[in-house]
């Protein structure tokens, strides 16, 4: 996998303008200029958070003896299920935040940003190419400088897509999400069968 492919990859998985209502949402209460403050505190968690499943998923891995096509083919599932959600989206509250309660790692740096479909594919690329740490860590911060933009301007994106273009990209990214599972869970079972 390329650079670009791998930041695409995971900048869907994080999916920012998905988010966006959430996050409205959660910081709704919050002064304009404590709302800038939290969301780049939780999108500086997140950051650390990819950064150190990225550098430390093969380790990990290895302590739990869990194989390269395990990774692939679990990944490809859980995204399938996110992509499903994206897709077709439930009712009710996500956030798990008291009315008024300013968020501190969760729900936003985790599992909004830094989610478990994320952190799955971080633990595929590494333990699937630990050579080339370098080029993930410039997927991942494209990934999340592009998540950061979207989020930091998340007034002028709301303006501009309101809350039905909103859904129609979420939703155009859960089919986008759904092929690269489809991939993944087909690449684990065709390198499981390899080494059967």
């Amino acid at each position: 996998m390329e650079i670009i492919s791998a930041a695409v990859m995971l900048f869907l998985i994080m999916d920012p303008l998905g988010n966006l209502p959430i996050i409205l949402s959660i910081l709704r209460h919050l002064e304009p200029k404590r709302r800038r403050k939290v969301l780049i505190r939780e999108l500086c968690f997140a950051l650390i958070i990819l950064l150190l499943f990225l550098f430390a998923g093969q380790k990990m891995l290895a302590f739990l003896h869990v194989k390269t096509e395990t990774v692939s083919i679990s990944g490809g599932i859980i995204l399938f299920l996110i992509a499903i959600r994206m897709i077709f989206p439930q009712p009710g509250g996500v956030t798990g935040l008291a009315a008024g309660e300013e968020p501190f790692l969760v729900p936003m740096a985790i599992p909004m940003i830094a989610g478990p479909s994320v952190l799955a594919s971080l633990l595929l690329l590494s333990n699937q190419e630990p050579d080339r740490l370098g080029d993930w860590t410039i997927a991942v911060l494209l990934a999340w400088g592009a998540t950061f933009i979207i989020l930091m301007f998340y007034e002028v994106f709301n303006r501009l897509f309101g809350e039905r273009g909103l859904k129609a990209i979420e939703r155009l990214m859960g089919l986008m999400l759904i092929m690269i599972s489809t991939q993944m869970f087909l690449d684990g079972i065709s390198q499981y069968l390899k080494n059967a």
